[in-house]
């Protein structure tokens, strides 16, 4: 007896009641068993990644496309529950009073992506190149197995070294092709104590004047991303002084880095560092770090809009809305993604972040909050999305030409 067609909505369902906040466990051996029913084999590697491939009998004639989410959550818990939409869920749907979605913890971030890829990854059968899943264990902390797996670890090579990429984030099903890096650092600023009634000593917490000054002016001139904008330096945490009798001889300043390509990390670091040094008295060191992470910062990370995986997503969702009744306004526009992801981990390379669900809306926080949801039309709207998508990348190519 053939085995049923995969169907990503109960997959969904029994996804979003399988715990995978503390623990992806749990969560990654209901994945290996779902690959395992439909007779795909797969392997828990780098720290608990699942990897399963499709390869075409002509591997060279294609792309290696690489379809790609997590496995975890984080808090606050929400409890399953399928449901007809409330006022704030509708979202201007047609049929609105028989809208039926998913709530619960990882319903739109991101379990419902997962469905979505899964399904075209099930469903998949390669003409040419070849196709990869690649789940992560912790990208909502510190992304330990993407980086290992991507060969950005100490010690690691790429696992992955994928021609294109499709990574499942809640993007109301719009195909995102750029994101902000997200980078945090210190400013430390050394100076010497002495009596406070003393002209002596060398004032760490007055000198912060101007190294705000160079942190407010950081930016002036750069120029804007054709996608992202401009980058965003904001201080955020200033600890300074010891004894309100004292001169200071040390103050810290916190800052947050939402940047834009082609900066990178270091190139960030550097770049404060030379500005707080020029605006600050020769008698105060200045020392400017990032803060100690275990694996790389997301770096931000940009793909051309008309590049033919960015055509094949949008499309396809355009197709797939319009076969589900969504509204002409819900899926397939071409845009940045409003958060930072582990799709940046695999740049240079195109990348598009793709999935049913919002990270919020009119009402407010979705995903990370206590009402997130997903309508389920937009999760069968997804899958379909992808299932058209790898079809267009993968099949075969003088019939797509034809």
């Amino acid at each position: 007896m053939n085995e049923p067609a995969f169907d990503p909505v109960s997959f969904l369902e029994t996804a979003v009641q399988t715990p995978s906040h503390e623990s992806v466990d749990a969560m990654r051996e209901f994945v290996v068993e779902t690959l395992d029913r439909f007779e795909v084999d797969s392997d828990v590697v780098a720290g608990g990644c699942v990897l399963a491939e499709k390869r075409s009998d002509a591997p060279d004639e294609g792309p290696h496309l690489v379809v790609n989410t997590h496995l975890d959550t984080v808090t606050p818990h929400v409890p399953f529950e399928r449901g007809e939409a409330d006022e704030s869920e509708r979202g201007g749907s047609a049929g609105a009073e028989s809208e039926p979605v998913i709530r619960g913890r990882g319903a739109c971030d991101a379990k419902g992506p997962l469905a979505a890829l899964l399904s075209g990854f099930l469903a998949a059968e390669p003409e040419r190149g070849r196709l990869t899943l690649a789940l992560t264990p912790d990208e909502e902390s510190l992304s330990l197995g993407a980086a290992a797996l991507t060969g950005r670890s100490p010690g690691t090579e790429d696992r992955l070294d994928g021609d294109c990429y499709l990574v499942g984030e809640p993007t109301g099903l719009d195909a995102c092709t750029a994101a902000k890096g997200r980078f945090q650092g210190t400013v430390e600023l050394s100076g010497t104590a002495a009596h406070a009634a003393e002209f002596a000593g060398a004032n760490a917490v007055a000198a912060a004047e101007g190294a705000l000054s160079a942190v407010r002016t950081f930016d002036d001139g750069a120029e804007e991303h054709p996608q992202l904008g401009p980058p965003k330096l904001t201080p955020t945490v200033i600890e300074g002084g010891g004894a309100t009798n004292q001169v200071p001889a040390d103050c810290e300043i916190t800052v947050d880095r939402r940047s834009v390509p082609p900066e990178t990390a270091e190139g960030f670091r550097s770049s404060l560092a030379d500005a707080v040094r020029e605006s600050t008295p020769d008698d105060i060191g200045v020392a400017v770090g990032l803060t100690d992470r275990e694996s790389p910062f997301f770096e931000a990370f940009s793909t051309d809009p008309d590049h033919e995986l960015v055509e094949a997503v949008a499309s396809a969702a355009r197709t797939a809305g319009e076969s589900v009744g969504l509204p002409t306004d819900r899926g397939g526009a071409v845009r940045p993604f409003g958060a930072a992801t582990e799709a940046s981990y695999f740049a240079p390379a195109p990348t598009v972040v793709f999935g049913p669900g919002d990270l919020a809306d009119d009402a407010g926080a979705v995903a990370h909050a206590e009402r997130e949801y997903v309508r389920v039309r937009e999760v069968e709207a997804a899958a379909e999305t992808v299932d058209r998508t790898l079809a267009a990348l993968l099949g075969d190519a003088n019939a797509a030409g034809s």
